[in-house]
C-alpha cells in the first residue's frame, strides 16, 4: 500500500507521526526500537517519545496507558491494536490507514486499518 505524502496532525501527534513515516521501509525485529529495525510496540514507543510521551515497549502494555477511544473517534496519532490476547499495535494515520511495524518478511510499512482483526483503540499523552 502506497504511504500518504502527507498526514493531517498536529502537535505532539505530527511529531509521532512524522518519526513513525520516516521509518517505512526499515526491517522488522523482534524487540528492536530503532534505530533501523522495530518491532510493533519499539516502533509506536519510539515515534510518541519523539513528542515527550513515554510509553512501554509492549503492545498490551500499550493498550492499558493514554484514554481509550472508539473507532469512529479515531485521529491520527493513535494507536490501534490488534488480535485476541492483544500483540500487535500500529499507529493511525487517517483516512483508513496505519503505519506500523507488521512482520520479519514486510518490516515498517503502511496498510488499512482493518488489514488485521481490530481489537480497540487509544489516545497517548
Amino acid at each position: 500500500m502506497r504511504a500518504p505524502s502527507e498526514v493531517p496532525a498536529e502537535g505532539r501527534a505530527k511529531l509521532a507521526i512524522d518519526y513513525a513515516m520516516a521509518q517505512v521501509g526499515d526491517a522488522y525485529v523482534y524487540g528492536a526500537a530503532g534505530p533501523s529495525a522495530f518491532d510493533c510496540s519499539g516502533l509506536t514507543m519510539m515515534a510518541w517519545a519523539q513528542a515527550g510521551v513515554a510509553l512501554p515497549h509492549s503492545s498490551s502494555a500499550q493498550f492499558s496507558t493514554g484514554t481509550r477511544i472508539s473507532e469512529s473517534q479515531l485521529q491520527p496519532g493513535d494507536l490501534v491494536f490488534y488480535y485476541s490476547p492483544i500483540s500487535h499495535v500500529a499507529m493511525y494515520i487517517g483516512n483508513g490507514l496505519i503505519v506500523h511495524a507488521a512482520n520479519p518478511g514486510a518490516g515498517v510499512r503502511v496498510d488499512a486499518l482493518h488489514s488485521m482483526p481490530y481489537v480497540g483503540a487509544v489516545r497517548p499523552g
